[in-house]
């Protein structure tokens, strides 16, 4: 199931550096982390449903390699994002 658009709007309205940025690290990464966090439900009710795991460790390796680029980039901005979205505990 995909984000709703209220969801995907209070997330853009959180993480976005101006009125119009809907693809910038930040924004990406949140919803990449909301989208890990409803499959991770779904898994938990479907175990065996393999294309949804499928999906699931795709989106966590892009989620992943956008969280390198935004280290590379302000390691303490990486560390406030992480921080917030609750990732890497």
């Amino acid at each position: 199931m995909a984000l709703l658009q209220e969801r995907k709007l209070e997330i853009f309205a959180e993480y976005q550096k101006h009125p119009t940025d809907t693809g910038s690290s930040d924004v990406q990464v949140a919803l990449l982390t909301e989208r890990v966090n409803q499959l991770t439900a779904h898994l938990k009710l479907h175990p065996k449903d393999f294309s949804s795991r499928r999906s699931l460790l795709k989106i966590i390796g892009q989620r992943k390699r956008l969280l390198a680029y935004v280290r590379n980039q302000d390691r303490t901005h990486y560390k406030q994002l992480i921080q917030s979205l609750g990732v890497r505990g």
